[in-house]
């Protein structure tokens, strides 16, 4: 199976906004060209949503052409109102794309208890329509609620010597509980196969991945898993459980494991995902739920959130869980790993504490229980608990209001809080803008941390809020495409537009615009003169790392040299890498900093090699030259800029030139 954006055959994409949200994209369209056969997976909860209730009694089946979804509203507990919406929207869709109405579904998600504004969504869909293609991005983005990015997931197998493609789209963060689909994601698929076996496939996925996902304990009203195949791939159709079922079912099961981590590295408040494996049981449905225990716990989740190896809490877990099961074990036997290191051995064991807090500042933690008492084994997917979780639900009651025309808005009051966080906070600010004051930054947005990480659009309002505060941002960015479905040339007109949103004073330079880079690889020049002018005038530089090369046409540079270079012309005392990486790491252990002369002694020993190695040459370059500090950072996660730049201890490596800061 192979990884792809390409979507199957069949399928078009759309989203637009619709007026439910104030202004973020909230509907979507999947549309086949061909009838599907369709499955599909709802959540157990008794106060399902009339989207749910309406398609969970008509899946699997064959036919289906299309699946609406709407965020912002969740359509739930609107009594006999949400059901007359969901017939509503369902004809509207397939008069407007002219298929039966028995060929549509829908789902819905955002605030239950709220009518659902039917009239909006109705007047949307020609547009949801004209704007169909085979770009899943903009469904994907209109689906999202608290979410802070897109989650997709694709596979390719071939079947009978025909390629087939798997491809979804999911939303996910909170209301995320271990029964069911805790989603709403569709999956999309060009396999010929039998809706009964589509609907087995998707139902044995749910188990090993859906199921075995938390992040709050709670479970949404609205969940929903749907599968669609077009059928279009041309492969002898699935109809029976052989060796052709065995593969496609695998894929899905992939995909399917693919977005469960994706939700859960996103869970409100999440700083990092963190994977549970459970092993030495009698059986996997056992080691299932002792690993759903471990990742549901509070206080596992907490001391996570605190980087402490509270092996303590996670053996308390598994014995609380088995005891209400009546399972025979005995927790004190077991092996207890953490990010690979025992911190337990059937009783106390000598670890290096501090280097385990370390590792669990990664946006990956893993944890392995080994019990010794059968071979049933399994996974589960969870993320830490933080401040920040109880600050984002306790916010959204607050501050959401229905709109007169049916929509729903966000109201932020400062006055929800108390005086004393409000003065800390505004202590905490006025002192970072006073240190920050007229000081010249270059940020380097690596293909790697464009890929992986949050919407550029999160990435833009960061550097502009480092801009407000009287830093003045230089981005440089990397070559490779952006993996959402963007282009280089769409990466960077896109962060030029977003960062130019406000004032207009973002420009986009290529290296052969005023012959600002000379040269090739990592040896060319810089036109120190151009860049400068430029920044004096008060512009933000969205540099692209292409040159000009001595026949005259364009030739890609180094990005890392590019971005030190750029500091070093501009004067910048700050220098920011945004990789996909938690920062520099040695020995598996990550560094959170580093003076100049340890860096030159890693790289001369050979302590740290392959790329991180090329962004620390360049790095050294750049504080020889008189850059004072260089950061790397973690770019998958939002707002890693102002989480390494605007607290203490920072979420990635500083590495400081000899002699201050």
């Amino acid at each position: 199976m192979v990884p792809s954006l390409i979507p199957p055959l069949g399928f078009s994409f759309s989203g637009v906004h619709a007026g439910i949200k104030s202004y973020r994209p909230d509907l979507a369209l999947v549309f086949s060209e061909a009838p599907c056969a369709a499955a599909g997976c709802f959540t157990r909860n008794l106060a399902r949503a009339a989207a749910v209730q309406d398609a969970a009694v008509r899946l699997p089946a064959s036919g289906i052409r299309a699946v609406v979804v709407n965020s912002g509203n969740a359509n739930a507990l609107t009594g006999a109102a949400g059901h007359e919406a969901v017939r509503r929207i369902v004809a509207a869709t397939a008069q407007t794309l002219r298929v039966p109405a028995s060929a549509v579904l829908t789902a819905s998600t955002g605030v239950i208890g709220v009518p659902l504004p039917t009239a909006k969504i109705e007047a949307a869909l020609p547009a949801l329509a004209r704007g169909l293609g085979p770009d899943p991005l903009p469904a994907a983005r209109a689906i999202l609620t608290t979410d802070t990015r897109v989650k997709t997931s694709s596979a390719e197998l071939r079947i009978g010597g025909k390629t087939v493609r798997l491809l979804a789209i999911a939303k996910g963060a909170g209301m995320i509980a271990p029964s069911l689909a805790t989603t709403i994601a569709v999956i999309c698929t060009d396999a010929a196969i039998a809706p009964p076996l589509l609907q087995k496939a998707l139902s044995r996925a749910m188990e090993s991945t859906f199921h075995a996902l938390t992040v709050d304990g709670d479970m949404s009203t609205n969940d929903s898993v749907f599968a669609l195949a077009s059928g279009l791939a041309r492969n002898p159709p699935i109809v029976d459980e052989g060796e052709d079922f065995e593969s496609f079912a695998e894929a899905l099961r992939v995909v399917c494991r693919d977005l469960v981590r994706q939700i859960a590295r996103d869970g409100e408040g999440a700083t990092k995902l963190v994977e549970f494996r459970v092993a030495g049981v009698e059986s996997d449905a056992l080691a299932r739920e002792l690993a759903r225990a471990c990742a549901g716990s509070p206080l596992v989740k907490a001391a996570l959130f605190g980087c402490d190896p509270n092996w303590g809490r996670i053996l308390a877990s598994i014995g609380a869980r088995a005891a209400s099961l009546g399972a025979r074990l005995d927790p004190a036997a077991a092996e207890v790993r953490i990010q690979g290191e025992v911190v337990y051995r059937q009783g106390l064991v000598e670890f290096d504490r501090e280097a385990v807090r370390a590792r669990l500042r990664e946006p990956e933690v893993k944890v392995e229980v080994e019990l010794g008492s059968g071979a049933g084994s399994a996974e589960a997917w969870g993320c830490d608990l933080s401040y920040d979780y109880v600050r984002i639900n306790a916010d959204l009651a607050a501050s959401l209001t229905q709109t007169p025309s049916g929509g729903i808005a966000r109201i932020e009051k400062l006055e929800r809080h108390t005086a004393g966080f409000k003065v800390s906070l505004l202590l905490q600010a006025l002192g970072y803008i006073r240190r920050f004051a007229g000081m010249r930054c270059v940020v380097y947005v690596g293909g790697a941390a464009i890929r992986h990480g949050p919407p550029l659009s999160v990435v833009a309002e960061d550097l502009l809020l480092l801009r407000s505060v009287g830093l003045f941002p230089i981005v440089v960015h990397g070559i490779a495409d952006g993996g959402r479905g963007e282009s280089f040339l769409e990466v960077h007109r896109s962060l030029v537009d977003l960062l130019g949103r406000e004032d207009g004073k973002a420009i986009g330079i290529f290296g052969e615009d005023g012959a600002l880079f000379r040269g090739a690889g990592e040896d060319f020049t810089v036109n120190r003169d151009f860049l400068t002018l430029l920044v004096e005038r008060g512009y933000i530089p969205v540099v692209a790392p292409v040159g000009i090369g001595e026949d005259g046409t364009g030739r890609a540079l180094d990005p890392d040299r590019v971005a030190a270079e750029v500091a070093l012309a501009v004067g910048a005392p700050k220098l920011v890498f945004l990789s996909d990486v938690p920062g520099i790491r040695v020995g598996g252990e990550l560094r959170s900093e580093l003076e100049a002369a340890d860096a030159d002694e890693l790289l001369r020993s050979g302590a740290v090699e392959g790329g991180m190695a090329k962004k620390l040459r360049a790095i050294l370059r750049a504080l020889k030259g008189g850059v004072r500090q260089a950061h790397v950072i973690d770019g998958r996660p939002p707002h890693g800029i102002i989480a390494e730049l605007f607290t203490d201890k920072g979420i990635g490596t500083l590495v400081k030139a000899g002699g201050g800061t």
